[in-house]
């Protein structure tokens, strides 16, 4: 059977300047995946089209962000989370 819908936490974590998303989608759907401040502006999309289900990993360059606190979301039609990242420089 399919996976649920998931958001995993990204690897390392900590992180230094590049860090790996990893997410799974039990069926086809419009998938938003964006990074945010702690005050919630949003900083870039990584991900905004239509995928099919299955196990994607997604590579966020932050080199150029200051050290800090991130939070990333994943949003489809009928899913929404939020995990935390950490920017170390």
């Amino acid at each position: 059977s399919a996976q649920p819908f998931s958001l995993g936490q990204n690897y390392p974590q900590p992180f230094y300047q590049i860090t790996t998303i990893p997410y799974d989608l039990s069926e086809p759907s419009k998938v938003q995946l964006s990074v945010y401040s702690t005050s919630g502006q949003k900083i870039e999309t990584l991900v905004s089209e239509f995928q099919r289900s299955g196990h994607y990993e997604v590579t966020w360059d932050a080199r150029s962000l200051v050290a800090g606190t991130y939070l990333y979301k994943l949003e489809t039609e009928k899913f929404s989370e939020t995990k935390k990242a950490l920017l170390v420089k």
